[in-house]
């Protein structure tokens, strides 16, 4: 028999409630005294039935990024089975994310489930299509900034710092020297397709090889060198006390991005990109924004294949926006 482990959870709200943790629990759970810094909270209207029953509220708040700030709060002390129940107890508006405490100390805590919609400061790091090639006015990106910045201009900011052919070791590598001064709360890459491929001088039965053995979908590193850029890039965001979020890839021509200098793109292997990054998110409690859909099979939208036109980059903003905000 597997025995319980007991996890920390921060609550700000009703979960500090003893006949809340009762009727959810069996019982009043251990508790200390904790803060967030970083963090205002805001209302939230509950239409479920059920939490408003175990909470006698039909209004909760919910965490959003405000520097300076900082919630109080406690320390739940769980077992697997309560913070499942806790898990349960939480409307879709809510999901669990990892957070540092003022004391320093990592713990779980339930924040917006739309990731970007409670940032104040965000950097976003990536490849060209997050840089915005192709679109003077920076791609989906510099939409983004538009009008995240024009939300509230005195203290809202977004810093682009993609760079053209990055891969996602590249942003791991990168990354950490650049978060410091700008002081974010979070921090989306922009997983791009250069993680897919191969080079080109490789024969077509050389690709396929390669796309069906263990490598992984940059082509010469498998999949657990990849998974260990995410994870540096999740420390590094936990160590500045920001959220991670991953986005991309996005859809591609196939039949024009075939040999693109020096190396070839198939979407067999950006799906497969695709499925890992969905699949170590999920693994790892880390927001995923899927840009796939936005482009697909729409090829007009593509200036060479690969690198989205004006209009494709708007496309790929407006799908981002109502993903993430």
């Amino acid at each position: 028999m597997t025995e319980s482990r007991t996890h920390t959870l921060f609550s700000f709200g009703t979960l500090r409630d003893e006949r809340v943790q009762t009727a959810l629990f069996g019982r009043a759970v251990p508790t200390s005294p904790a803060s967030l810094a970083g963090y205002t909270t805001r209302p939230l209207k509950i239409t479920d039935p059920a939490v408003i029953a175990a909470s006698g509220l039909d209004v909760h708040l919910i965490l959003e990024r405000k520097l300076g700030a900082s919630v109080e709060g406690v320390v739940l002390h769980l077992t697997d089975q309560e913070l499942a129940a806790a898990d349960a107890y939480e409307v879709d508006d809510y999901t669990r994310r990892r957070v540092v405490l003022s004391s320093g100390a990592t713990t779980w805590a339930y924040l917006d489930a739309k990731p970007l919609r409670p940032a104040e400061r965000i950097v976003v790091v990536g490849d060209s299509i997050a840089y915005g090639r192709c679109d003077p006015r920076g791609g989906w990106a510099g939409h983004l900034a538009a009008a995240h910045i024009a939300g509230n201009e005195a203290e809202r900011r977004l810093f682009n710092l993609a760079v053209p052919g990055s891969t996602l070791a590249d942003v791991g590598e990168q990354t950490p020297a650049l978060l410091a001064a700008r002081r974010p709360d979070t921090l989306l890459v922009a997983a791009g397709i250069n993680d897919s491929a191969v080079p080109a001088a490789g024969t077509q039965a050389e690709v396929d090889a390669d796309s069906a053995s263990d490598s992984g979908p940059d082509g010469t590193a498998d999949l657990a060198r990849l998974a260990g850029s995410l994870d540096t890039l999740a420390a590094t965001a936990l160590g500045h006390n920001a959220r991670l979020v991953v986005a991309g890839p996005s859809w591609l021509d196939e039949d024009r991005t075939r040999d693109y200098e020096g190396l070839r793109f198939t979407r067999a292997r950006a799906l497969a990109l695709r499925a890992f990054l969905r699949a170590w998110c999920e693994a790892n409690h880390i927001d995923f924004l899927d840009l796939w859909e936005p482009l697909r099979e729409r090829t007009e939208l593509l200036v060479d294949g690969l690198h989205p036109t004006v209009e494709g980059h708007l496309a790929l903003y407006e799908h981002l926006d109502a993903l993430g905000r």
